[in-house]
């Protein structure tokens, strides 16, 4: 189909989660989302109280990223600090959690259930999107596995699968992950994130599946659709 720029913008996640990132690169990202009429902003769980943005826009934070090498634990409580709104300001609405990738590679997919179901039960208001490392578990287990690893999201309670966290060495988002993980969960949300750098590449990814983008460069994007 034809995609506005308008209708992108709408599915987009505007997202900051460099270590370096600082209380004014949030309050620009801030802006920048407010301007550009994203969905959501997404930032790491230290640099929530530094958001504000209006209640049109939505609040999403990480959990037991970028590694998901976390006890689920400690996972579970990053996630209900981080919907919990400090000083009277809004927490977050959303929560991106990386599941344990080595488990999954494993084979050990009850692990990646368990997992999955101490983050929902501890956020249970929140949006909760599941990040798999598509890219990862494409090319060192295969689609069986991805599609083994969205199921189990489904089962657990997510509301959205998410290809990738931008910071592994096998790449992000591709058509081909996407495609399969529309196909085994269609009634999940599927967010593509990770090197979506060009109008073209977002167009193909929401062609393939996707109902939501991750983009750090987001005006760029949508400045690609005119």
């Amino acid at each position: 189909m034809s995609w506005t720029r308008e209708q992108v913008a709408a599915l987009v996640d505007h997202t900051l989660l460099k270590p370096e990132a600082t209380a004014a690169d949030v309050a620009s990202l801030c802006w920048e989302a407010a301007d550009l009429g994203v969905c959501a902003v997404c930032v790491s769980p230290s640099m929530l109280a530094a958001v504000e943005v209006p209640e049109r826009v939505k609040i999403a934070t990480v959990v037991g990223f970028p590694s998901g090498k976390h006890d689920s634990q400690i996972k579970a409580r990053e996630a209900a600090l981080s919907i919990v709104g400090a000083d009277g300001r809004r927490g977050a609405d959303e929560i991106d959690m990386v599941i344990d990738v080595g488990a999954a590679i494993a084979g050990d997919i009850s692990a990646v259930f368990a997992d999955i179901v101490a983050v929902r039960g501890a956020a249970p208001t929140a949006v909760l999107k599941v990040i798999v490392e598509s890219a990862a578990l494409l090319n060192l287990a295969g689609a069986p596995t991805l599609a083994d690893v969205c199921r189990a999201a489904a089962d657990a309670g997510a509301d959205f699968v998410k290809t990738s966290t931008g910071f592994h060495p096998a790449g992000g988002a591709s058509v081909q992950a996407v495609e399969i993980m529309a196909q085994t969960v269609p009634a999940l949300g599927i967010k593509a994130s990770g090197g979506i750098r060009e109008a073209a590449d977002a167009v193909a990814l929401l062609d393939a599946g996707a109902t939501r983008l991750g983009l750090s460069g987001t005006r760029a994007v949508l400045d690609g659709l005119g």
